[in-house]
This record gives C-alpha cells, sequence and structure tokens, in this order.
C-alpha cells in the first residue's frame, strides 16, 4: 500500500525537532568535537552499529561518493579510530571497522546524549514522554537506523593483523612497516 506523502506541517515539525537534535548531537561530542566532524562521528556510528562495511557500502550508508569515504576514512584511520584491511573473500574489496577507541568516542557521546535528552524530555509528561518515544521508533526504523541494543559488541583493542592499515593509513603486510 502507497503512503500519500507527508504534510508540509509534518515535515516543519520534523524539520524543527532535527535542528534540536542536531544541536544535541553536537553537544554530546563534547572533547571528541575538537578532532572528530559530525560527518565522522556518524560513520563511526555507522560502524559501531552495522559492524565492518566495504567502503563502498560505508559510502552508501553516508550517501557519499566513495572517494569522500575514502578520504574520511584516511583521516579516521590517522586518528585510530578505525581500521581498514583488505576482505579475506575478495582481497580487492576494502573493508573498514571500527576501532576499540572509535567506540569509545561513540559510546561517549551515547551516554552524553542520553544526559542530555533526560533533561529535554523532563519537561514533557510521561505520556507526550511515551509518545515522542513511540514516533522516534518508528521514525529511526523508516531511515533504516539500527537501535543501539542490536548492535554489534565492542571491539576488543587488537593490534593490527596481516594487511591492515598503520597509523599512516597505508597498507601493509604483516611485520612490514612497523
Amino acid at each position: 500500500m502507497k503512503v500519500p506523502p507527508a504534510d508540509g506541517s509534518v515535515v516543519d515539525a520534523v524539520l524543527t525537532a532535527s535542528r534540536t537534535l542536531v544541536a544535541v548531537a553536537t553537544r554530546s561530542l563534547g572533547a571528541a568535537a575538537e578532532h572528530t566532524t559530525i560527518a565522522q562521528y556518524r560513520a563511526l556510528v555507522v560502524l559501531a552499529s552495522r559492524g565492518p562495511q566495504r567502503m563502498v557500502d560505508l559510502a552508501v550508508a553516508l550517501d557519499v561518493a566513495p572517494s569522500t569515504a575514502g578520504r574520511m576514512t584516511d583521516r579516521l584511520v590517522r586518528k585510530q579510530l578505525v581500521r581498514r584491511h583488505r576482505a579475506r573473500a575478495d582481497r580487492r574489496s576494502v573493508v573498514v571497522s571500527v576501532t576499540a577507541a572509535g567506540r569509545q568516542v561513540v559510546d561517549e557521546a551515547t551516554a552524553r546524549r542520553r544526559v542530555l535528552l533526560t533533561g529535554i524530555l523532563a519537561n514533557l509528561s510521561a505520556q507526550e514522554q511515551q509518545e515522542v518515544a513511540t514516533a522516534f521508533a518508528l521514525f529511526a526504523a523508516a531511515a533504516g537506523e539500527i537501535p543501539d541494543h542490536l548492535w554489534p559488541p565492542a571491539p576488543d583493542a587488537e593490534p593490527p593483523g596481516p594487511a591492515q592499515t598503520g597509523t599512516d593509513g597505508q597498507f601493509q603486510a604483516a611485520g612490514e612497516g612497523r
């Protein structure tokens, strides 16, 4: 069944709420905001929530060109927030995954965001809070967002293995250039 397009007033209400959520997201980055952009943070969230991604799939998830995803990954590798390696099944494919440090950035921002949102929600009645929660759950599902409780477990700190990138972002074979 095809659903009619959203009414303009509905879009306006969601647009207004989205500005608030962007402000909360920005504030929740805290000290990480000094060295992590919102776009880079979104890449970390995608990797934390969906697990390792092929570079092309990460670009699709972020709705950016593959070259943009590549440059963003370069920066995140230098910051040691992600790692990339060749896929075992297809050595031509580059896979990106969040590191323990990158997952920590996501988890700390999420904890700060939880506090900020709790403060905002405290201005609503219990019934209004539930209505907001229901509406946002539906909205997030429609957008394809993965709920936190369904995310893969955080990675353990692990040293780079064969054919992974060094801190300079360049691919290295095991034991090479270390």
